[in-house]
């Protein structure tokens, strides 16, 4: 079997069966929309003459978003919802090779009953640090679709570009998404390639890749980083800091170059004590949340320096105002506020673990628990009735060297550890891989980081019996042929599982200090 994610049931029968001799289709009106699926997929197998059937009929008793699967003389599908339907014809493109050129579409006879082990099956798209475009975000969205991933979050402003048109504050695109080089050569180095940086999606950009989203059972969550990670707007907008002062939009990504030039301050958080800072925030959620419908909200809220907020008197005014104890309560009580705002509009909270450390959040907000060390807020939060998507460095950072977290690493992530106990299992909405960009500025190396990787994430996501990792990687190495009819240049064995520890300790050290593409260049 080549079906990633592994199946929950799969009951191999006798003989095999041939889809060009389905002749008939008939999907229940409940899928309104499923057939232009089944002719993209399947349209070169099928003969119209053919004496088969694909049938897609609804079984209310099938969990939202399982499925059955019989493939036999005729192939049948059931399933609750649109999205189950629509999972078990991944299924069947997956185990056709429906993508490859000069396949004879024969496929084995079997049983399948499957559903998800996460309701969050998510991935992360980091771009305002490299821009992609909207024809790369479709693609990316299809292959999420292929390996039932349900959430894309889209990583949308930070320092170094806003990507997102606010029709109300045009300077944030005019200005906030321009850069007049990048940071290269990794996390040490104060080197640039003096190669300008831009782009942005317009609304109807937006709206155009949710609706192509929706039809592939995935939702958008937008974020917009805030408080902090904000100098693309203040090189727009400066009124928006505690300290006015004229700022580009930053080209380097943090690490030595800042300090290099003594520079402590560049990730600066906004003056959250000014009203026209909250009423910014509240107009940019405004035209967010027309443009993503989607029942959750990111607003980041990691790494706010909060020294600014020390010395701002319209800060210090807000603490005494509302009786918080110092600056890790004000960012509780900013968040909290946005919360409030965002439930007018039906939607949730989500943010970064760091906002728990002002213990003043309320636990209606969703984290995602990214840090590699513990973080006993993220326990109390449970303990409290919260919530959490989870992203733990160490497995779901893909953005890292092979040579630091292989392939193995990610699939072997079991998610209750870290204070997150069995018991709060139901708390635990599910996981998500993040694709930072900072040191990956082409769709090319993208890939390379991202497969094969998105293949131990979704079974990670989707299925949570027991693991076996030769089993996993023998269902891989019949599956990377798909990957290669897609146009996917996914990272070689020799570097997504590198076992010998100098190798590693090589490779890590030349992408942190060097070279951040030394294993791109060696996968060549």
């Amino acid at each position: 079997m080549n079906v990633i994610p592994k199946p929950q049931k799969y009951q191999q029968k006798q003989g095999k069966v041939d889809l060009k001799g389905i002749g008939k289709i008939e999907i229940d009106q409940k899928f309104d929309g499923l057939a232009e699926f089944v002719q993209e997929y399947f349209g070169k197998f099928f003969d119209k003459g053919g004496d088969k059937t694909l049938k897609v009929t609804v079984d209310e008793a099938i969990a939202k978003e399982g499925y059955s699967l019989d493939v036999d003389d005729d192939v049948s599908i059931a399933a609750s919802s649109y999205e189950g339907a629509f999972y078990a014809l991944q299924t069947l493109r997956i185990m056709s090779y429906a993508d490859c050129k000069d396949v004879d579409g024969i496929v084995d006879k079997c049983h399948i009953e499957d559903k998800p082990e996460f309701s969050w099956r998510g991935l992360h798209l980091d771009e305002s640090r490299h821009f992609f475009g909207k024809e790369f975000v479709k693609k990316y969205i299809d292959m999420m679709a292929m390996h039932k991933l349900n959430v894309l979050h889209w990583h949308l402003t930070d320092d170094q570009g806003w990507r997102i048109e606010i029709k109300k504050y045009p300077l944030l695109t005019e200005i906030g998404s321009k850069r007049e080089k990048s940071n290269i050569h990794g996390w040490h180095s104060t080197d640039d390639d003096g190669t300008p940086v831009s782009g942005f999606y317009t609304q109807e950009d937006a709206k155009e890749v949710v609706e192509y989203a929706q039809k592939r059972g995935i939702i958008i969550v937008p974020e917009i980083d805030m408080p902090a990670h904000f100098q693309a707007a203040f090189a727009a907008y400066p009124h928006l800091a505690c300290r006015e002062k004229k700022v580009e939009v930053a080209w380097y990504f943090g690490g030595k170059y800042p300090l290099s030039i003594g520079q402590k301050d560049w990730n600066r958080s906004a003056c959250i004590g000014k009203p026209t800072t909250m009423q910014f925030i509240y107009d940019v959620i405004d035209e967010i949340c027309e443009m993503f419908p989607a029942p959750y909200f990111h607003i980041g809220g990691d790494e706010a320096p909060k020294e600014e907020w020390k010395n701002c008197e319209h800060c210090q005014a807000l603490i005494k105002e509302k009786g918080l104890k110092d600056e890790k309560q004000l960012q509780g009580y900013f968040i909290n506020q946005v919360q409030k705002y965002l439930a007018t509009k039906n939607k949730r909270l989500l943010g970064w673990n760091e906002v728990l450390e002002g213990k003043n959040l309320d636990s209606s907000v969703v984290v995602q628990y990214w840090v590699p060390t513990l973080d006993v807020n993220v326990k109390n939060h449970l303990n409290s009735g919260g919530q959490v998507v989870l992203s733990k460095h160490k497995y779901f950072y893909f953005d890292m060297p092979y040579a630091q977290y292989p392939l193995q690493t990610t699939y072997s992530f079991q998610p209750y550890f870290d204070g997150i106990k069995p018991c709060h299992k139901d708390s635990v909405l599910g996981v998500e891989g993040t694709v930072w960009t900072e040191w990956i500025a082409t769709p090319e190396k993208l890939n390379f980081q991202l497969y094969p990787r998105m293949e131990a994430l979704s079974e990670v996501a989707w299925n949570q019996n027991e693991k076996n990792w030769k089993e996993f990687k023998a269902r891989l190495d019949e599956f990377k042929p798909i990957l290669t009819a897609c146009g996917i240049g996914y990272a070689k064995d020799e570097i997504s599982c590198v076992r010998n520890l100098i190798t590693r300790a090589k490779r890590r050290a030349k992408w942190y200090n060097a070279d951040e593409n030394v294993e791109f260049d060696l996968n060549k």
